[in-house]
């Protein structure tokens, strides 16, 4: 080859510009140089060619008889390079077809190089569908080819070669289009191009493979048992004609082992897929590092493995497909045709693991793989519907997992797109409004919309029309339809038992369809059970429930423990038994059903929200039953219920799904703890169950400085875990955008530096919830009372610090309470705008029941360990319904008797954790106290406050003297200008208006000169040392009343910035009567010493009320509230 090159160099020598075999010269050279190339790959000769070939067609101008050659031979040698570079060379592609097209028109027909020239086209043209997915390409290959069969009519010795390029391009636009006609078209094409293959011809093996694909494909799109069968028997004769050593052997292992995959996946027989195994690992191993074709090898024994794995439960199996598929990966980068092929095969095998082994890092590494995938596939790809189908798939489970809202609703647009580019026709519409209808069904379940799940049911008819008996997915659909037409029962009752019937029929096809062994028996056994539960109550015949149970025993089997379904499977057999023995008394179910749900209690992996809902409902039938495991079910669930929440991403902006998550679980479990005498393990449950918010942020603050001192190896610990918890808590907050994937890591490694620290001396319990000795300090100051509402009844538990929990039960009911709340918010919102008597004598009429009722049967059990002076403090902790009354105004407002507020002090508490957590900070040294004053009186919005100024002006009257005082207004009064001061201030006064957002509570602000102060901006804040924070501001103990547990207030957003102790407001704040409570206020906050101490605030304001009772109105006397020391 090298002396071809230099012999036509040296002829080139010979032929100077103007030479008549100039022209032919330079293209034998281009030739030679080409040819070089495809034997030694150096690019540097290809170049050359391509300039040469260039040079040559400028000197055969149109017209010229040779110029149909040249146009030729530059086309293919651009192919060729393209071939080489890839997406770096499209150009030489397209530039390829418009002179294979420029050739053609030189090659009319009867021209004997016709035939060539409309081959070369349509080689080129499909060479770019390839790469770029346009349609009308595709079609014009097939145009081309079906030309180029024309001019070899039967008999032509070329005849073979052009019947298989038109069968192959017809298999690609089936492909795309799915019409059935095409793909038969191909198939017989193939046969008849076999059967011009004698025994022993050449090119038999490939002609068997090829029509063997069609098989293939066929059996695909309509799941006709023998055209699989027929596909397997021409690919092992087609493997018998590739012995070892042929240079195709390795492609036919694969076809054969893809098969036998297939096979096995219709038809559950292990031989068939332990064979592919074997081929695709013989095929692996005849393509060493560097074979160009090894990633394909590595994905498709990755894909069996994790078969396998799916089938048999073996994990090496699927760990092993991990490994495989990154490997692969590796082999294709960016920019690799394949690429997008071997993150989808990534991400499936890391859903598949998430499935097994719920480790939710490997859910959103498969979610981010998706959408990387995505991104591969812009509008026109040719399988961007997959590739939303697919994200769409992995974000459900996320769904299901973690309850967020925003993931659905992306699943239903995924979804809705999908369908769009699957029209009437094709392939895989089946899948995409099977898919489109699962995800309204589960938007049903969540938001209760009607039309949503009649739109589902319809869609999942129209699926199950086009899978027809026999076509692989036909279970699916059945098994689906029959789930909705259930739920469509359960919402309508006796309107809709057609429906139950029809879903129970639908579910006993699809068990069918789900032989032994199938990955999803388990699920179609719940599901045709379930609905039998459901008919019982209707039907009374026993035989319903019997079968029920028998069928979520079997399920249960098929759930070993640390599968993701385990939890639902126990569940629902447990609830199964409960109702045997509610309607035979037969004692043993009722005993089963309670050793399964104890079984809950020893998960081995972190919670889903799948788990948590088990628990609830092991609790739920505890309760009923009267049963003793109904602690054990509160603290499972409960500890399900934190695992859940630290799971989260953002978790302040998926705050409906903590609601939902959270609900009554607290004070149901502290009801629970108190009825069964166990007063102190109450109080732990109660706690782990509440302000599930600020307990996870409080985490990221713990302080370490013991673990700081304790040696080298402390220290560290102690500063990796202070960065990684400043970091988490950046990400709390963020309410606009998941950045699930941007914490992933740091959340893992969250988790690691904890479980280190608990491995460190006298840190075993860090992070862990407290024991009641930690819970007990809260109550160093004085009693802390913790009032209970739940639906077993209402309670109060008094907290000593030296003494057992008291126990007050209350005689009031959960309902008495929530309309005694309901009442006195909806006069709060009147006040001062109506009849002030009657307004006067409807607050009086509620805070007499609060006394009555609640209030005074505490007191009383008070009196019995305490003496209660004026100056004597309590603290309240009020849960569920009772954090909205005004507990330390109750009384009962008659003459010689005395009201609580004469009685003793009265602060409260979200939790007794917090409290704790105050009492043990050591105050800082009075000299380097830094008081702020912060009034902003002309917000962006909002009504002028005139009082602002004179308020301010009063405080630093009474406190420059004894203090370092800053005071900023109006302009200076910004956002930053408040975080700035915060920085360098331990004590605040902040007069401003209050601005709650019932509906986002995170979105609850202080109204500032240039914009909202919001919540979410507070817990991002790291000031140092805080003490004391008064919020003149209204509304700012008002959280959301959905889920008053929570918290969710600006009082308490500063409380769990650091700040020791807490003056706030429960309703509106008159402008003036604040000035008035304002200066009292610090007259009795600053004692005779002039010094500063946040633990006189309370009695501060108590004093002050108390001086102003005959001047300001009652609902102002009693809208201040201290919380804190």
């Amino acid at each position: 080859m090298a002396d071809s090159v230099e012999e036509y160099r040296a002829a080139l020598q010979d032929c100077p510009p103007g030479h008549p075999d100039r022209s032919m010269t330079f293209n034998n050279l281009a030739i030679s140089l080409r040819n070089r190339f495809l034997q030694q790959g150096d690019p540097a000769d290809l170049d050359e060619a391509i300039e040469l070939l260039r040079a040559a067609l400028l000197l055969r101008h149109p017209g010229h008889p040779d110029r149909s050659m040249f146009l030729n031979n530059l086309a293919i040698s651009l192919r060729n390079r393209f071939q080489q570079r890839g997406v770096s060379s499209e150009s030489d592609l397209d530039e390829a077809i418009e002179l294979h097209r420029a050739a053609l028109l030189l090659y009319p027909p009867g021209h004997s190089d016709r035939i060539m020239s409309l081959s070369n086209l349509a080689n080129t043209l499909r060479d770019r569908f390839q790469q770029r997915s346009v349609l009308s390409d595709l079609v014009e290959t097939t145009e081309l080819y079906r030309a180029a069969l024309s001019l070899r009519p039967p008999g032509h010795p070329d005849r073979f070669k052009y019947l298989n390029n038109l069968a192959i391009s017809l298999q690609d636009l089936f492909q795309q289009g799915g019409v059935q006609s095409d793909l038969d078209e191909a198939i017989e094409l193939h046969q008849t191009a076999l059967s011009l293959c004698s025994l022993g011809d050449p090119n038999r093996s490939m002609s068997l493979n090829n029509l063997a694909l069609g098989f293939r494909t066929r059996f695909e799109q309509r799941g006709i048992p023998s055209d699989l069968d027929e596909t397997i028997e021409l690919q092992k004769a087609a493997l018998l004609l590739r012995p070892p050593g042929n240079s195709h052997r390795s492609m036919s292992l694969d076809n054969l082992a893809n098969s036998l995959r297939d096979r096995f996946m219709q038809r559950g027989v292990p031989s068939d897929l332990d064979e592919a195994i074997k081929l695709h690992r013989a095929a692996l191993s005849l393509r060493p590092p560097g074979d160009l074709d090894r990633s394909k090898s590595l994905n498709n024994l990755a894909i069996c493995l994790r078969d396998r794995s799916h089938h048999r439960g073996v994990p090496s199996d699927l760990d092993e497909a991990i490994e495989l598929h990154q490997a692969a990966l590796l082999l294709r980068p960016t920019g690799h045709p394949l690429r997008s092929t071997s993150l989808n095969n990534l991400a499936v095998s890391f859903r598949d693991r998430f499935q097994k082994r719920c480790v939710l890092s490997d859910l959103d590494e498969t979610i981010e793989l998706h959408r990387a995938i995505l991104s591969l596939r812009p509008p026109g790809h040719y399988d961007r519907s997959t590739s939303l189908n697919n994200l769409a798939m992995s974000l459900r489970d996320r769904f299901h997992h973690r309850g967020v809202p925003s993931d659905l609703d992306e699943v239903i647009e995924l979804n809705l797109e999908a369908l769009f580019l699957r029209p009437p026709g094709h392939s895989e519409r089946s899948m995409s409004l099977n898919n489109l209808a699962i995800s309204l069904g589960d938007r049903f379940h969540k938001r209760g919309i009607p039309s949503d799940l009649d739109e589902a049911i319809e869609h999942h008819r129209a699926a199950l029309c086009n899978r027809h008996p026999g076509h692989p997915d036909r279970y699916m659909s059945l098994n689906n339809l029959a789930i909705n037409l259930r739920d469509r029962f359960q919402q309508r009752g006796a309107l809709s038992e057609s429906d139950l019937d029809e879903a129970i029929e639908l579910h006993r096809a699809a068990l069918l369809l789900y032989p032994p062994g199938h990955s999803d028996r388990s699920t179609s056994l719940n599901n045709l059970a379930m609905s039998l539960q459901d008919r019982f109550p209707h039907s009374g015949i026993p035989s319903d429930l019997d079968e029920a149970i028998e069928l979520h025993r079997t399920a249960l089997s098929l759930h070993p423990p640390g599968h993701y379904h385990r939890s639902t499977s126990l569940d629902k057999l447990a609830i199964g038994l409960r109702d045997r023995f509610k309607q035979r008394g037969v004692q043993s179910d009722l005993d089963e059903a309670f050793k399964l749900h104890l079984k809950l209690s020893y998960l081995t992996h972190a919670a889903s929200r799948e788990d948590l809902n088990a628990a609830k409902s092991w609790a739920t039938s505890a309760e009923e039953m009267n049963h003793g495991s109904a602690l054990v079910a509160y603290k499972t669930a409960l500890q399900f219920l934190d695992q859940h929440v630290a799971l989260l991403p953002s978790p302040s902006r998926n705050f409906d799904v903590v609601r939902e998550a959270i609900s009554s679980l607290a004070s149901d479990a502290f009801s629970c703890g108190l009825r069964r005498g166990a007063l102190t393990t109450a109080v732990e449950l109660v706690e782990q169950g509440r302000a599930m918010f600020w307990t996870q942020l409080a985490r990221f603050r713990t302080p370490l400085d013991e673990l700081s001192t304790s040696g080298a190896a402390g220290e560290a610990l102690a500063a990796e875990f202070i960065q990684l918890g400043a970091l988490l808590r950046n990400t709390f907050d963020e309410s606009t955008e998941d950045k699930s994937s941007q914490i992933r890591q740091p959340a893992v490694q969250w988790d690691d530096v904890v479980f280190r620290i608990r491995m460190c001396p006298d840190f075993s319990r860090f992070l862990l919830p407290p024991l009641f000795s930690d819970l007990q300090k809260a109550a160093a100051g004085g009693p802390v009372i913790i009032v209970n509402a739940s639906r077993y009844g209402c309670d109060a538990l008094i907290i000593l610090s030296a003494q057992d929990p008291v126990h007050v039960p209350l005689d009031i009911a959960q309902a008495e309470v929530s309309e005694l709340s309901s009442e006195f918010q909806s006069l709060a919102k009147r006040f001062g705008t109506s009849d002030h008597r009657l307004e006067l004598l409807n607050i009086v009429g509620i805070l007499r029941k609060l006394w009555f009722r609640i209030v005074s049967p505490i007191v009383e059990a008070l009196k019995k360990f305490i003496q209660l002076e004026s100056d004597s403090r309590i603290w309240w902790c009020p849960t569920a319904e009772f954090t909205l009354l005004p507990l330390h105004a109750a009384g009962p407002y008659a003459i010689k008797s005395q009201n609580l507020s004469q009685i003793c002090i009265s602060s409260y508490t979200p939790t007794l954790a917090t409290l704790v957590r105050a009492r043990q900070r050591a105050p800082r040294d009075a000299f380097e106290q830094h008081f702020v004053a912060i009034g902003q009186g002309n917000p962006d919005r909002g009504k002028e406050l005139r009082c602002v100024a004179p308020e301010l002006a009063a405080v630093a009257q009474r406190l420059s003297p004894v203090t370092s005082f800053t005071s900023l207004q109006d302009t200076d009064a910004t956002v930053q200008g408040a975080f700035d001061a915060l920085h360098h201030n331990q004590w605040l006064h902040l007069a401003c208006h209050g601005m709650p957002n019932r509906q986002q509570p995170f979105e609850s602000s202080f109204a500032m000169r240039d914009g909202p102060l919001m919540i979410k901006n507070i817990i991002r804040s790291d000031w140092q040392n805080s003490e004391f924070a008064f919020l003149s501001a209204c509304h700012t103990t008002v959280g959301d009343e959905k889920s008053p547990d929570e918290s969710i207030h600006l009082a308490a957003a500063m409380q769990f910035s650091g700040f020791r102790s807490v003056i706030g407001s429960m309703w509106s704040v008159d402008d003036g009567v604040a000035h008035q409570v304002v200066s009292a206020f610090y007259n009795n906050l600053v004692d005779g010493s002039g010094t500063l101490d946040c633990t006189r605030a309370a009695m501060a304001l108590h004093e002050a009320v108390k001086s102003l009772r005959k001047k300001i109105p009652l609902e102002q006397q009693i809208v201040f509230v201290h919380i804190g020391i």
